[in-house]
Order: C-alpha cells, then structure tokens, then sequence
C-alpha cells in the first residue's frame, strides 16, 4: 500500500506542479486553489508512504514522478521545447527512479 501511496502524491505532485504555473504567479483563483488542495495531499500521501518506506527512497521516487510527469506535460500540453538532451535528462532520472526501487 505504501507504493501506492508514493504513486499518488507522485501524480499529485505533478498536478499541483500545473496548477502553479497555469495560477500566473498566483493571481488566477481556480488554478491556485488546485495548487494548494493537490499539494496538500500530495505531501499527505507522501507522509503515509514514509510510515513504512524510507526516507531517501519515498523522496526521490517522489520527486522523481513530480519531475519527469511535469516535464512530459510541459512538452506534451504546453509546448516547451524538447530536445535530445532535455530527453537524456528525463530518461536518466527514470534510471534513478528504477535502480532506486531495485536498491
């Protein structure tokens, strides 16, 4: 349960990171609000991941979803740039996820 947990506040993480930049700097109401309520409960399923799992792997497979999701939405939904090293960089960080979940 508690990989399920990381999973969620993972894509959690990934939707309050939209939220923020869709907010303008926090002057557009709704996306802030999707902000504040997707963090909280990002960090509140994370919290519950770490009851069993530890520390340095609950964070960085946390952070890890958070970042490559986000950089897969800004390239897919916002139209930021993707090239070959922006992809490099995304695939080694889905290595690290994996080799740290094998650790």
């Amino acid at each position: 349960m508690p990989w399920i947990y990381l999973l969620f506040a993972g894509l959690l993480e990934i939707v309050w990171a939209v939220a923020m930049k869709q907010s303008a700097g926090f002057t557009r109401l709704w996306p802030t609000a999707i902000m504040g309520v997707s963090m909280v409960g990002s960090f509140g399923l994370l919290a519950l991941s770490m009851r069993t799992l530890p520390l340095g792997t609950a964070y960085v497979i946390w952070t890890g979803i958070g970042a490559v999701g986000a950089f897969l939405v800004g390239v897919m939904l916002l139209g930021e740039a993707l090239t070959p090293m922006r992809i490099l960089a995304a695939v080694l960080i889905v290595v690290g996820l994996i080799t740290m979940k094998l650790a």
